[in-house]
C-alpha cells in the first residue's frame, strides 16, 4: 500500500513550495529515489527553472514528461502534468490542489506538500479524507515547526 505524507505549513510567499520541493528533490536524489513531481503546467515551468538555479553546488537531474521514453526511463525526477509519464518512478512528490492525483496508488510514496494558504490547505483537507476513508496510513511533516526549530538552534 502506497505510504503517504503530508509535508504542511510550508512558506506560503513567491517561492516557498517550490524551494521546499527543491530541498527534498535534492535530498530524494541523493537517496537515489527515483520521483515524479505532478502539479500545473506553470508550476512545472516555474519547477524546472528553480531546479537549474536551486543550488550553485547541487545539479538536480531532471526531465519533463514531454521528454522522449528512454530519456525519462534514465532520469531520476520527472515533471508531469498527469501520472501516466511517471512509470519509471518510485516516488509521487504533488504540488498541486484539487483531488487526489489519478493513479497515485501505483507508487510506493506520495508526498503531499501544502502551504499555509486556504485553497491549498482546503483541497489538502479534501485529499487527506479520501486517503484515510480507503484506509491508507498518513504521516505528517510540519514546515513550520522545523522553521522555527532551525531558528532556535541557530540563534
Amino acid at each position: 500500500m502506497t505510504e503517504i505524507a503530508f509535508h504542511f505549513n510550508i512558506s506560503d510567499d513567491e517561492r516557498g513550495k517550490l524551494n521546499y520541493a527543491c530541498r527534498l528533490l535534492r535530498k530524494a536524489y541523493a537517496q537515489g529515489a527515483r520521483v515524479g513531481v505532478l502539479a500545473a503546467p506553470g508550476a512545472l515551468g516555474a519547477l524546472d527553472a528553480a531546479l537549474w538555479t536551486f543550488s550553485q553546488r547541487d545539479f538536480i537531474p531532471h526531465c519533463t514528461a514531454d521528454a522522449p521514453e528512454h530519456i525519462r526511463s534514465a532520469t531520476p525526477i520527472v515533471l508531469a502534468s498527469a501520472c501516466e509519464p511517471l512509470q519509471h518512478c518510485d516516488v509521487l512528490l504533488h504540488l498541486g490542489q484539487g483531488e487526489a492525483p489519478e493513479g497515485f496508488e501505483r507508487f510506493e510514496r506520495l508526498i503531499e506538500l501544502v502551504s499555509s494558504e486556504a485553497a491549498d490547505r482546503q483541497g489538502a483537507r479534501a485529499r487527506w479524507r479520501y486517503y484515510a476513508e480507503r484506509g491508507y496510513s498518513i504521516k505528517t511533516h510540519d514546515a513550520a515547526a522545523q522553521r522555527a526549530a532551525k531558528r532556535s538552534t541557530h540563534g
